[in-house]
């Protein structure tokens, strides 16, 4: 015998007495399938880590965990910076929450076509997408990327009679965004400030130029942080921003790191 809904006991939404509210409950690290709208307009596929949490006020046992998955499946629209406020809306009001916030983490594929033979195919950056809004019902959204580049050190090249040494490097933004961006607006701000960009297929003319670009263009972790920072800057729809700078060291056993951390409003102000 199939037990009626009505009749199996709410065990959640039944009273909590200890008069203690909980900041953030939900599901974190469920591995689902999304597609995510990219500049050209194209829904692209992968697999997100997702967590979402809400608010959960002190008169209430717990929060319904199925919901959350519940709300993954239905939603249908491809990710975007335009839409990602609608599926965190779609969550505080299944869960009848009044604050919340949602974390997708997922490799994103960009097409990148070769620069000199224009061949194409595909790069992956690591992308985070974050929404939030709090108890006074203000919104957030954060776009995260790491972007791979190529640094070349221009103290190795100003002593070295035979080049330089150069290495690949990544840099990480976290920056909350006003308004729509897409996730390739952020990849070309950074891009265009490193020694050089990477492509997943070379063939040897692209070699060629992307050995002199660099060349020509060197740059310390300091140079390039302070470019990007700048490119970041200019951005009206960057509000504020973490960036980081890992250069991954061809001649020594550690790392190059920089940081830069902007609240545009503050420094406005």
């Amino acid at each position: 015998m199939v037990a009626n809904i009505n009749d199996i006991p709410d065990i959640q939404g039944t009273a909590d007495t200890r008069r203690i509210a909980i900041d953030q409950v939900g599901i974190k690290d469920i591995r689902y399938p999304i597609t995510v709208r990219d500049r050209a307009g194209e829904a692209l596929p992968t697999v997100a880590h997702a967590t979402m949490t809400v608010q959960l006020p002190e008169q209430y046992k717990g929060t319904h965990m199925s919901r959350f998955i519940e709300i993954l499946h239905q939603h249908k629209e491809p990710i975007s910076a335009d839409t990602f406020g609608a599926l965190l809306e779609s969550m505080l009001a299944r869960l009848e929450a009044e604050a919340g916030r949602i974390v997708l983490a997922f490799p994103f594929f960009a097409r990148k076509a070769a620069p000199v033979t224009g061949t194409e195919s595909l790069l992956d950056y690591e992308v985070t997408l974050t929404g939030e809004r709090d108890l006074d019902g203000n919104r957030s959204f954060y776009i995260g990327v790491q972007i791979p580049v190529t640094s070349l050190c221009p103290c190795s090249k100003e002593i070295s009679d035979y080049g330089a040494h150069n290495q690949r490097a990544h840099v990480t933004v976290n920056a909350r965004v006003d308004g729509p961006i897409w996730i390739q607006d952020i990849i070309d701000l950074v891009e265009e400030a490193a020694s050089c960009q990477l492509y997943a297929i070379l063939k040897r003319p692209d070699e060629k130029y992307v050995t002199e670009r660099a060349y020509d263009n060197p740059k310390f972790v300091e140079d390039m942080i302070r470019d990007m920072a700048g490119a970041l800057d200019r951005e009206d729809r960057i509000r504020a921003y973490k960036l980081e700078a890992e250069n991954f060291e061809a001649i020594h056993n550690h790392q190059a790191y920089a940081i830069i951390n902007r609240v545009k409003d503050a420094a406005s102000a």
